[in-house]
Formats: C-alpha cells, sequence, structure tokens
C-alpha cells in the first residue's frame, strides 16, 4: 500500500482516522505475513491498525459504525486517505496510482522511516 517520495496529496480535516493521538490505519494485504509485519511497524510506531486481507473486507470495515452510510457511500470513502504499498516499482504504475487518487505509494519492504514518514502525514492532516 506505500514510495518513500510520491504524492503527498491534500488533506482534509477527517483524513486521519483517529483514536486519541494515534492514527488509526486499515492494512490491505493478501499475504498474511505482509499483513503481520506492516502490522507490527505501525504499532511499533505508536499506530492503532486494523488489517484485512483483501478489499472487500476493507470497505466491509468502513461501513461498520455507519448506519447511514447508503446514499453517501461515495463521499465517505473518498475522505478515507488510500495508501499504496506494493513491491511493484514501476513508475507508470506509480504515477497511475497517484492520479487515481491514492495520497502516497510506498515500495515493499516497508521500512520502520517509511512508517514515521506516513505518520507524520497522518499527523499533518490532522491539522
Amino acid at each position: 500500500m506505500l514510495s518513500s517520495g510520491g504524492g503527498s496529496g491534500s488533506c482534509s480535516k477527517d483524513m486521519a482516522v483517529e483514536l486519541g493521538d494515534e492514527p488509526h490505519v486499515l492494512v490491505v494485504d493478501d499475504s498474511l505475513i505482509d499483513r503481520k509485519l506492516v502490522e507490527r511497524l505501525f504499532k511499533n510506531s505508536a499506530c492503532k491498525v486494523t488489517t484485512a486481507e483483501n478489499a472487500l473486507r476493507a470497505v466491509e470495515y468502513l461501513r461498520l459504525g455507519n448506519d447511514t452510510l447508503e446514499g453517501t457511500e461515495s463521499s465517505i470513502l473518498k475522505e478515507v486517505p488510500v495508501i499504496i504499498m506494493s513491491s511493484e516499482n514501476i513508475p507508470t504504475r506509480i504515477s497511475q496510482c497517484l492520479e487515481e487518487g491514492a495520497k502516497m505509494f510506498m515500495l515493499k519492504p516497508l521500512k520502520r522511516s517509511d512508517v514515521k514518514q506516513l505518520k507524520w502525514h497522518l499527523m499533518k492532516c490532522r491539522n
């Protein structure tokens, strides 16, 4: 889901789903091992983490607690910042993801410095 460079995009007040002072990150990856590794990196960086094995499950998590989602679904989901993390280092694919609305693109394997950069970006979005 995440490029050490890449599009910073604009931030809206509601972009960072938060719990207290911790950003809340939803990690979606089809690999259990990758999900666990990324989850640990984020937790070690003081982030609350929810994991999902696919996009369908991620959308289900985003819908939890939103009983009024019908009719406003697309506008609510547009407020969720999307960070792409992939092992595919293909410039055209990275550009496409950023052009289509991803806020960042980060390359696997994820490093602690990548997580710190992402956390800084999410915290900046709160202001």
